[in-house]
């Protein structure tokens, strides 16, 4: 359990902003540790392959921009030209893409107990609007769903983290080489392990 590793990407608001150091001491006050580290400027056709844009993904994507539009009496057709949630959810997947590459990212492992679980409390909601203070998205963002379909654009929640225990193994492949990642103890490992 102790080994379990998350990926955390800091997103190009998160760089911009300067939050990357209180991203990383917040995981690291927690009890986690950096297992890898990098700054990278991300190709559109690495971004695509670490969202895997698949039926049920886009499906979901585009049935919960329906739902939330709908809560805000906005018209989904006039502002995607559908009402298909498989057509939305690309073209929200398409500004997720030019998001994600539209600057450098800081890609990050952290390793723990419970590391994909604690890490998505850590962030907070994927919307920061509905994020609790305390996280990262409920301490430093405020955007939310209905304003960035307003503007045409993705959500900016400042951070990703990996959604299960398989996702994180695979999106950890995907940005980092295997000599990329490190092993050596923290000195508190004895008492927070033990």
């Amino acid at each position: 359990m102790t080994k379990e590793r998350t990926l955390i990407l800091v997103k190009p608001d998160g760089l911009m902003r300067g939050l990357v150091g209180e991203i990383v001491k917040r995981f690291e006050a927690r009890g986690f540790k950096l297992a890898a580290l990098k700054m990278t400027k991300a190709t559109a056709s690495h971004v695509k392959q670490h969202y895997l844009s698949t039926k049920q993904q886009l499906e979901g994507m585009g049935n919960k921009t329906l739902e939330t539009m709908a809560q805000h009496k906005m018209d989904p057709k006039k502002k995607f030209g559908t009402l298909d949630p498989m057509k939305i959810g690309r073209i929200i997947n398409q500004w997720n893409v030019e998001f994600l590459t539209s600057g450098p990212v800081v890609a990050m492992v952290f390793q723990g107990l419970f590391a994909v679980d604690m890490g998505r409390k850590i962030v907070g909601n994927t919307m920061p609007a509905k994020a609790e203070m305390g996280t990262v998205r409920g301490d430093f963002s405020v955007d939310s769903a209905s304003f960035a379909n307003l503007k045409g654009r993705s959500v900016r929640n400042l951070v990703h983290a990996s959604g299960s225990v398989p996702e994180a193994k695979r999106e950890i492949r995907h940005w980092f080489s295997k000599k990329e990642l490190y092993e050596y103890e923290r000195t508190d490992e004895a008492l927070l392990f033990s």
